[in-house]
């Protein structure tokens, strides 16, 4: 049987025939594309590398079990600084995380392609890409004048504002890639669609959407601008109802890196270690479950 002209595959040119100037283009392309990743590259490790030799020296028992010092005393750590980073952190995940992912779910499942979810798709955007300093500044507007004082609340509130665009974005884009077959089977059962949403598509996107939340966990953990109009900080132990300074990691980073002290650098430099580190450990977490463990 011999195979028609319409069915034979096309021969592709052989990289011989290709002109010199092309071949001398391509090459350059691969050098210039190959250089600048290095120095990426380069620059990533560099910082890890000052961020591991300087953070380590600062790092003690101390570090973890003691109170910031004040000015010019010796000693003490971060213990307040962390515990109060993990309380921000965690109230803000918990803010942003109930209204990101039914925003996303809104999005994905009921407006889809109507003008109210292009407009909210718009400005999710733009909140995607606002500097957290202005977030600062609304929050400090709306929430720290009118109470009275910086609080914890507020900085909560800052840092769930900056989390909820992630969330919508990742919410909403691993719902859409749950099969419509699953939607149509459950419809078929007769069950309504609230139903089909948080008993099919929302198990079905499950590990995706944890994934969003751990992303825009990382996200927050690190913000600074914002908690110095919300939360501000504070040298000893915050108060359990979270009202007045709350001390957190970021904003004392800030403050013990620009100090003449040079226990305080130290101290900055480790709490950044500390920063790093968690940040890259929630980073391989997310990557893990969107892998499914493999």
């Amino acid at each position: 049987m011999t195979t028609s002209p319409t069915t034979r595959p096309l021969p592709h040119a052989p990289w011989g025939r290709v002109r010199q100037s092309r071949r001398t283009a391509d090459k350059a392309m691969r050098i210039i594309a190959a250089g600048f990743t290095f120095i990426a590259i380069f620059v990533l490790f560099w910082i890890l590398g000052m961020l591991i030799v300087k953070g380590i020296g600062g790092l003690s028992v101390a570090t973890f079990t003691q109170t910031m010092p004040g000015p010019g005393s010796e000693g003490g750590g971060l213990a307040n600084a962390l515990v109060g980073s993990v309380v921000l952190t965690f109230l803000g995940i918990a803010v942003a995380t109930p209204i990101g992912v039914l925003a996303g779910t809104y999005l994905a499942e009921y407006g889809k392609g109507s003008k109210l979810a292009d407009l909210i798709r718009f400005i999710n955007d733009i909140l995607l890409s606002a500097p957290s300093i202005l977030i600062g500044l609304f929050v400090y507007v709306i929430m720290v004048e009118p109470l009275g004082g910086y609080s914890g609340w507020a900085g909560g509130v800052a840092l769930g504002i900056i989390a909820i665009p992630v969330i919508v974005r990742t919410t909403e884009d691993m719902l859409r890639l749950v099969p419509g077959s699953l939607r149509e089977a459950g419809s078929a059962l007769g069950a309504p669609p609230s139903v089909v949403i948080t008993s099919i598509t929302w198990r079905a996107a499950k590990s995706g959407m944890v994934t969003g939340i751990l992303l825009a966990l990382a996200r927050i953990a690190g913000e600074t601008a914002p908690l110095i109009f919300t939360a501000l900080n504070n040298n000893f132990w915050f108060s359990p109802n979270l009202w007045g300074g709350v001390s957190n990691l970021p904003v004392t980073i800030y403050q013990f890196a620009s100090a003449p002290y040079e226990n305080w650098q130290e101290l900055a430099w480790a709490g950044s270690l500390i920063i790093t580190v968690s940040i890259l450990v929630l980073s391989i977490i997310a990557r893990r479950i969107v892998r499914g463990g493999k």
